[in-house]
C-alpha cells in the first residue's frame, strides 16, 4: 500500500510539473492573459489554473499586469498576468576575426544590452580566449547581473564545431580542437550553460528569427567573402550535418574557391580596421570605378559552389551574408545571373538583414532555445 501511495504521488507531482510547464510556455508566448483566457488556451480547469498563477506567481516567474481594457463594462476587470521575462537573461556572442560583439537578451528574446569590442590583429589563441573571458564578466557585471543570472551562453566561431562542441577547424589561430565551453566554465559553471556553434549556423538561425527568413523553413545561408561557408535549415530546423561540417563548401578543393578567394583583390582605399571584402562593399555602394566588375568576376567564381548547394540542398530561399551583404540590391541579381546557367532552377535571394549583429543574435536565439528546454526544471528551483 506504502508502495501504491509514493507511486501515486509521484504521479500527482509529475502532472503539476506539466501542468505548470504549459501554463509558463502559454504565457511567454502571449502576455498579459485572464486566467480564463489561460484555461481556455490549455484545455485544464480553472481552478487549476487559478492554484498554477498563484504558484508561478509567488516564485517569481510571473507578475499581474497592469493592463487598461478599453471598453470594458463598469466593475471590477479581470486579473491579467504576464510572464516576467526580466526573471532570467542570456547572452549571445560573435567572436570574430576582427572584434567580438555581445548581447544580452530577457528570456522573451528583447536585447537590453549589447557591446563591441576590437581584437588585435596579432592576438593568439590563448590571448583570445583570455580577452573573450575578461569582455564576458565586464559586460555581464557592467549590467547589475551576476553569473547565476545568465541562463545560458551561446557563442558563434569562425569554424566547423563538432557534436562535442570542440572546434575542429578554424580561422582563429590556434583554436583547433578547442573546447571553449570547457575554458568559461569556471566562470558560469553549470551543465550545458555554454554551447559554441559555427557562426554561419548561427546567422541562419538569427535570419529565420529576426531577419530576411522569418518566413521561409528551407534556407540556405551564405557567407561570400574571403571565407565561403554556408548555413542550412531544413523543415524549420538546423541542419549541422553528423559531425558539424554540412554546409562547409570551403573545404572542397574541386570548387576553385581557394582560387577565387587569393584573387579577391580590391585596390582601393581601406579604413583603419576594415577588411578587404568591406571595403570593397563600400566601394560598390559608393559607385567607384571599377568595384562593381570585381564584385561580379568574384560572384562568377562562387557561382559553382552555390549552384552545387542549390542542386543539393533545393533550398526555399537563399540568403547572403557577411560583409558583401551591405551591397544591398544589387547583389541578388548579379549572382542570380550567374546561377541561372548553372541550376536547374535559382532560388529566391535575398540579402541578410541583420548586420553586424547577425551571429550574435543567432547566438541569442541558441540560447533562447536551449533555455526554454530548461524551464521544467526551473520552476521547482
Amino acid at each position: 500500500m506504502a508502495v501504491h501511495d509514493r507511486s501515486r504521488g509521484h504521479d500527482l507531482a509529475a502532472l503539476r510539473d506539466l501542468n505548470t510547464t504549459v501554463v509558463l510556455r502559454e504565457l511567454r508566448s502571449e502576455s498579459p492573459r485572464t486566467v480564463s483566457g489561460l484555461a481556455g488556451a490549455t484545455g485544464l480547469s480553472r481552478p487549476t489554473v487559478e492554484a498554477l498563477v498563484e504558484q508561478l506567481t509567488a516564485q517569481g516567474w510571473i507578475a499581474e499586469a497592469d493592463v487598461l481594457v478599453a471598453g470594458r463594462a463598469p466593475g471590477r476587470p479581470a486579473r491579467r498576468f504576464r510572464f516576467r521575462a526580466e526573471a532570467g537573461h542570456v547572452v549571445g556572442v560573435d567572436v570574430g576575426v576582427r572584434e567580438i560583439v555581445l548581447l544580452l537578451a530577457r528570456l522573451d528574446g528583447e536585447i537590453v544590452a549589447r557591446a563591441r569590442h576590437a581584437v588585435a590583429p596579432g592576438a593568439t589563441g590563448a590571448e583570445r580566449v583570455e580577452l573573450l573571458r575578461a569582455r564576458l564578466r565586464r559586460f555581464v557585471a557592467g549590467q547589475g547581473l551576476g553569473p547565476h543570472d545568465v541562463w545560458c551562453l551561446g557563442i558563434g566561431v569562425p569554424g566547423m564545431v563538432g557534436g562535442t562542441g570542440r572546434i575542429r577547424s578554424v580561422i582563429v589561430p590556434d583554436w583547433t580542437d578547442l573546447d571553449l565551453a570547457r575554458r568559461l566554465a569556471d566562470d558560469f559553471p553549470g551543465p550545458d550553460r555554454v554551447l559554441v556553434e559555427n557562426d554561419v549556423n548561427l546567422a541562419v538561425l538569427a535570419e529565420h528569427w529576426r531577419g530576411a527568413a522569418r518566413l521561409a523553413d528551407d534556407v540556405a545561408c551564405v557567407l561570400l567573402g574571403p571565407r565561403i561557408s554556408c548555413g542550412l535549415m531544413i523543415d524549420g530546423r538546423l541542419h549541422r550535418g553528423r559531425r558539424g561540417g554540412a554546409g562547409e563548401l570551403g573545404h572542397l578543393p574541386h570548387l576553385g574557391l581557394d582560387r577565387v578567394r587569393q584573387g579577391f583583390v580590391w585596390p582601393g582605399e581601406r579604413l583603419p580596421g576594415e577588411s578587404v571584402t568591406a571595403a570593397l562593399a563600400r566601394a560598390v555602394r559608393s559607385g567607384e570605378p571599377g568595384a562593381l566588375d570585381v564584385l561580379d568576376r568574384f560572384l562568377a567564381g562562387v557561382a559553382p559552389a552555390v549552384a552545387a548547394l542549390t542542386l543539393a540542398v533545393d533550398p526555399e530561399l537563399l540568403v547572403v551574408t557577411g560583409a558583401l551583404a551591405s551591397v544591398g540590391d544589387l547583389l541578388p541579381p548579379l549572382l542570380s545571373a550567374h546561377l541561372r546557367p548553372l541550376t536547374l532552377h535559382v532560388p529566391h535571394l535575398a540579402v541578410g538583414a541583420l548586420g553586424r549583429e547577425g551571429v550574435a543574435l543567432g547566438a541569442v536565439r541558441r540560447a533562447l532555445d536551449a533555455a526554454e528546454a530548461r524551464l521544467p526544471r526551473r520552476h521547482d528551483v
